[in-house]
């Protein structure tokens, strides 16, 4: 415990966001870093409990007292090591997770709890920027060879321990560069791309090969690599969206959200768009149907384009402004969150079910929408309009894409679609087959998948050698 009275005298103290009016010039990051003597101070503030509920709290059970207090004592090298001792890639944890880390400390339960996720990206830009993450290649080689399909957080972790453990390690990516959803699904303004650059360069280093745009299922037989490897792991997405099936669905101008967003990070990072038509939201009246964070994007990315509005639309209820903490502390609270997006122009409703796409000549020009009581079920003359030139369903992802791949290796499936495995050794139905990430779990956070495949590398490489040194 660095500082035995530092939540009593210090202030939680967050980083900050650059003006509205600025940001939504550009699609880089806007997130201004605390100062080092800031982040010393914040980290101070925990209290190193005598049950620290943040380790449950994160996914990846990082070390949270243990690199707060080495932050305090300015000892930044030894909390970059305690740090990726239990996460790959914290700077995109530092980013992109909601912190339910943050949730469960017990100084939430006044509103102030420890900057967990500014002190971890601090600590991971302070060890790049000092030169410290240098590849760490296997003293000797085991002779195995893994193949890995899907190179976002999922994979990437999985393929890394794996390199780490000797294995020789292919990442299959469907794309033209890693990343996975990271790359393709985060905007870059929340998430700049040079930050996977730099790990799939690293993870080079140690030994990892990576075969871009090839599609597993279409490109390369599957059954092919379950030949020729000693063992597969799957980890792709949970692809397949979840659509609105209403009349007026066919009409021009109606897009899945993971229709949008890729084509503008393709723009950012100066890659062909693809054959699709461009999907822009410049000069259009935008709605966007889904609350979560994939609406939350579509919103970044749609005023970043010039739309002349756009309205974010959610079938439940408003939640409250604040949570309950006496019911809900140290679990994940349901409570309004404002995103930066949010805040950039964007109007929200709630407890509304969109009943039709109206048109005129092919294209969408109206929703027709109904408020919904807590059954979700219509409310009698409530019925509105909404002018809209652009519709993003953004209202998450029910399972994998099971066409190709998964259908010709033929693994059983969950009851929501996904690839059927358990958490301790993570195998499929299949010989040799693993499976890890949101292909297993459903749709999910980055910091999930980091977790599931570090935990699928354990089992691989305990299934390939009899015994592992990999921590789980």
């Amino acid at each position: 415990m660095g500082k035995v009275t530092g939540f009593l005298e210090i202030d939680r103290r967050d980083r900050r966001y650059a003006p509205a009016s600025d940001r939504i010039r550009h699609y880089k990051e806007f997130v201004i870093p605390l100062s080092e003597e800031a982040t010393r101070d914040q980290s101070a503030r925990c209290m190193n409990c005598g049950i620290p509920y943040c380790h449950n709290g994160c996914p990846v059970n990082n070390q949270i007292p243990d690199w707060n207090d080495l932050v305090y004592h300015g000892n930044w090298e030894e909390a970059s090591r305690n740090l990726h001792s239990t996460n790959n890639f914290p700077e995109f944890t530092g980013r992109v997770c909601p912190a339910p880390c943050e949730a469960s400390c017990t100084l939430n339960l006044t509103d102030a709890p420890v900057t967990i996720k500014t002190i971890e990206c601090a600590i991971v830009d302070r060890a790049w920027s000092e030169g410290w993450l240098k590849p760490e290649v296997a003293a000797q080689k085991t002779g195995k060879k893994v193949a890995v399909i899907g190179s976002g957080p999922a994979g990437l972790a999985c393929a890394q321990q794996l390199a780490r453990a000797g294995h020789e390690v292919h990442v299959y990516e469907k794309n033209s560069r890693p990343g996975g959803l990271l790359r393709y699904g985060i905007p870059d303004f929340k998430m700049e791309k040079q930050l996977i650059d730099r790990r799939v360069e690293q993870m080079k280093g140690e030994g990892v090969t990576f075969f871009c745009n090839k599609n597993v299922g279409t490109d390369v037989k599957v059954s092919d690599l379950v030949a020729q490897y000693d063992a597969v792991a799957l980890a792709g997405g949970a692809e397949k969206p979840r659509d609105l099936p209403i009349p007026g669905r066919e009409l021009a101008g109606v897009h899945f959200a993971m229709d949008f967003l890729p084509q503008q990070n393709r723009r950012v990072g100066n890659e062909p768009v693809g054959t699709n038509e461009p999907i822009l939201a410049s000069g259009k009246h935008v709605v966007v149907i889904g609350g979560g964070d994939t609406g939350s994007d579509c919103i970044g990315t749609s005023v970043r384009q010039g739309a002349l509005s756009v309205t974010q639309l959610e079938i439940m209820p408003k939640p409250p402004e604040k949570e309950n903490k006496l019911m809900t502390w140290p679990e994940w609270p349901l409570k309004l969150r404002t995103s930066s997006s949010h805040e950039e122009g964007a109007e929200r409703d709630f407890a509304v079910n969109t009943v039709e796409f109206l048109g005129e000549g092919g294209s969408v020009k109206t929703l027709r929408c109904v408020r919904v009581d807590g059954k979700f079920q219509p409310i009698p003359g409530s019925e509105f309009d909404l002018k809209a030139d652009l519709v993003l369903l953004a209202m998450g992802f029910v399972a994998p894409m099971q066409e190709g791949m998964i259908k010709d290796l033929g693994v059983k499936l969950d009851a929501r679609g996904n690839v059927q495995a358990d958490t301790l050794q993570y195998k499929s139905s299949v010989e040799k087959v693993f499976t890890c990430g949101d292909m297993r779990r459903g749709q999910s956070l980055v910091v999930w998948a980091i977790r599931e495949g570090r935990q699928c590398a354990h089992s691989i490489d305990k299934q390939l050698m009899g015994t592992t040194s990999l921590p789980r």
